[in-house]
């Protein structure tokens, strides 16, 4: 019987590969941990993902700060949060543009002679 893999979508950051498990278990259960893994890398320069992060930092400090006394209190909290955003169309001023990315991921450009 094959198990079914756990799929996980992550950023390229040095410190998450498989190679990590073996730092923090026994290399007879990261073995077992690492194949249970279906890993899928986002780009290195996956803006969505920074848009991801900005937005869930956004929803951190406009309506999870401080103590919660219930789940249902936290639902409540992160829906009426989620309405008053789409009901004011909040967008992320993203301000990485393509003259930045020139300029910064200039050596993942090909030269043209």
């Amino acid at each position: 019987m094959v198990e079914a893999a756990v799929v996980l979508v992550m950023d390229n950051l040095n410190t998450h590969s498989p190679a990590s498990f073996y730092e923090a278990f026994a290399p007879e259960e990261a073995w077992r941990l690492t194949h249970k893994l279906e890993i899928h890398y986002t780009p290195k320069h996956g803006s969505w993902l920074n848009m991801a992060e900005i937005e869930l930092s956004v929803l951190a400090r406009q309506c999870l700060a401080g103590r919660i006394p219930s789940l249902e209190q936290a639902q409540q909290r992160v829906e009426a949060w989620q309405q008053q955003r789409d009901q004011a169309q909040a967008r992320i001023d993203w301000r990485f543009t393509i003259a930045d990315a020139r300029i910064k991921l200039k050596h993942l450009y090909p030269t043209v002679n």
